[in-house]
């Protein structure tokens, strides 16, 4: 019964110091973080491509795909900021399946937290390192941001945490984005209110500690559908949710007015190809609404270097162990369909 306490983690000032931020990759997350900052705040019209991972989980072929991503970028600089999903934790709705690379940096291996913690940092800081682009991941566990506080470039608030006030007070010490999603509920109420409190200052316990945080002006809304009380996926993606955040967000005393449209998990009901129709439907209701057009600031896709998803014992080479991801070829194309029509 109760806890089994297997060893004592090294606190995040540790683990930085032996696994520091070089001055490069420090230069490179300062001017991504700017660029970022002001698409949030509307000084920026280009649109932010939130692509990657469902969960990664084999550095070699992470790593493959990130750097596939610096090519495009390149070409596309004017008009869209890529965020690679460098997503380390995974939310199980049951609590059974692979929980990410913070769990197992090895799938196939028994969890290791310690060694979870040491192999996320340095996939984040290789990943600076090698193609100089900052990435997301997911705030599972508020008490694990400052492992990653001086490498990530936005951060992620999931549908099973929003509701959760550590999460949105922690969010409140970002000096990055916030992607606050809304509740498998649907909820949308829920959604703004914890865009509300990560936008407000806070003082609370943290890690042992008395803290105090000043606010979050970047918190935003993330659009990731839904599910009713039978299970059925519900989508928020059309025009007419669209139009209808934003005019919740008219009534609400909130700073930077933004949305990014996640195009897999409930708005998809998780048929992957389907977040090629609707990034198009998305940018299609920008084009069409000038008041679309200023809230929605980019997209979030689910994407690897093959299509679907296997089993952790499968080993098929940058397919993903978790949910279905578009694969490279469909990739691709798609970022830059989205940058020819945003």
């Amino acid at each position: 019964m109760g806890f089994t306490f297997n060893k004592k983690l090294p606190i995040p000032k540790e683990i930085k110091t032996m696994y520091p931020v070089s001055a490069k990759c420090a230069a490179i997350k300062e001017q991504r973080d700017k660029e970022i900052r002001d698409v949030i705040t509307g000084a920026d019209d280009r649109f932010l491509i939130i692509i990657g991972p469902c969960s990664v989980d084999n550095e070699t072929a992470v790593m493959d795909y990130l750097n596939r991503l610096v090519p495009v970028q390149e070409k596309i600089k004017d008009k869209c900021i890529i965020i690679p999903r460098i997503y380390t934790n995974k939310p199980r709705t049951t609590g059974e399946g692979y929980k990410g690379m913070l769990h197992q940096a090895d799938p196939e291996a028994a969890p290791d937290l310690l060694e979870g913690l040491i192999a996320i940092r340095k996939l984040h800081i290789r990943n600076i390192e090698e193609t100089g682009l900052t990435a997301s991941d997911e705030m599972l566990y508020p008490e694990n941001w400052w492992y990653l506080v001086d490498l990530l470039s936005y951060v992620a608030i999931g549908a099973r945490s929003v509701e959760d006030q550590h999460h949105r007070m922690t969010a409140s010490s970002f000096d990055v984005p916030a992607g606050m999603k809304n509740p498998t509920s649907g909820d949308l109420t829920v959604m703004l209110n914890s865009v509300l409190a990560a936008q407000h200052a806070h003082s609370f316990i943290y890690r042992g500690w008395d803290v105090n945080t000043d606010g979050n002006p970047l918190a935003h809304t993330v659009l990731r559908g839904a599910t009713n009380k039978s299970g059925i996926a519900l989508p928020n993606y059309h025009y007419e949710d669209l139009l209808n955040l934003y005019e919740l967000y008219q009534q609400k005393n909130l700073l930077n007015p933004a949305c990014i449209v996640d195009v897999n998990h409930s708005n998809s009901n998780k048929k992957y190809l389907e977040q090629i129709r609707i990034s198009k439907e998305v940018l299609h209701s920008r084009r069409h609404n000038p008041d679309i057009h200023r809230l929605v600031k980019g997209l979030m896709i689910e994407s690897y270097i093959e299509d679907g998803n296997q089993g952790v014992h499968d080993k098929v080479y940058g397919k993903s162990i978790t949910d279905p991801c578009l694969g490279w070829k469909k990739s691709e194309r798609l970022m830059y369909e989205i940058a020819e029509n945003c």
